[in-house]
């Protein structure tokens, strides 16, 4: 056999299994997994995190609180706790963690006006959020850990991983969550947030996302990349 035969031969071997595996990988276009999707997903990570409000107060958080002519009381020194607890002198301990700042201020002049101060006047505002992050890894153009934002959802997320790759499942996106004790997980789909057929779920620090792979992008983008390199496409002449 000539070498041109042998060349010819290898470029049809390379060519069919090239074929064969991008039809295996559309065989089973089933998740790679069991986790919760479309409307499951979000009762396992809801649409907003539970207890934690956009903007709301979060553990590690360092608040300003002022009362009007009361200086013992005015401090931008007021730290909220691993638990969400704040400690306001007169007032005593709070939950400040999931709470608006303006819900705080309302408990405090409660507080304050019940027995130490008449009508107080109180205002709350957060000083610094706490610096804690959420890990982006699989088919991301820059996996890593960035900083989980107050309002972080998961588009926004992917956008600190400057987007999914060409290879991403826009149906595997998915993400981990520690919650009392648990570790939760559930299975979103991008195309439809994007579109608006479904929620942005809220993204929180401590969070793990988890973009899949396609099986047919990528077997597509190899063939793509192999053809140049064994000039397959003279065969299909």
């Amino acid at each position: 056999m000539s070498n041109e035969s042998v060349r010819m031969k290898f470029r049809e071997t390379l060519l069919l299994t090239t074929i064969a595996s991008l039809a295996c990988a559309g065989c089973d276009m089933r998740p790679a997994n069991n986790l919760p999707g479309g409307q499951s997903a979000y009762a396992s990570i809801p649409a907003k995190a539970q207890g934690i409000e956009l903007g709301a107060i979060q553990p590690g958080d360092r608040l300003y609180i002022r009362v009007l002519g009361e200086v013992d009381l005015t401090s931008d020194q007021y730290w909220v706790d691993g638990g969400g607890m704040v400690q306001v002198p007169l007032a005593g301990e709070l939950v400040a963690g999931g709470r608006t700042t303006g819900q705080l201020r309302e408990e405090i002049a409660r507080r304050l006006g019940a027995r130490f101060i008449r009508d107080p006047q109180v205002a709350v505002n957060i000083a610094d959020h706490n610096k804690t992050s959420v890990t982006v890894e699989g088919e991301v153009q820059h996996a890593g850990r960035f900083e989980a934002s107050p309002g972080l959802t998961l588009i926004g997320a992917l956008a600190l991983a400057q987007s999914t790759t060409k290879d991403a499942k826009f149906d595997e996106i998915v993400v981990f969550r520690e919650m009392a004790g648990q570790r939760m997980a559930a299975r979103f789909n991008l195309a439809e947030i994007r579109t608006g057929r479904a929620p942005d779920p809220q993204i929180i620090a401590g969070d793990v996302v988890v973009v899949g792979r396609s099986a047919v992008k990528g077997a597509w983008h190899d063939l793509l990349q192999a053809a140049p390199l064994f000039n397959l496409f003279y065969v299909l002449k």
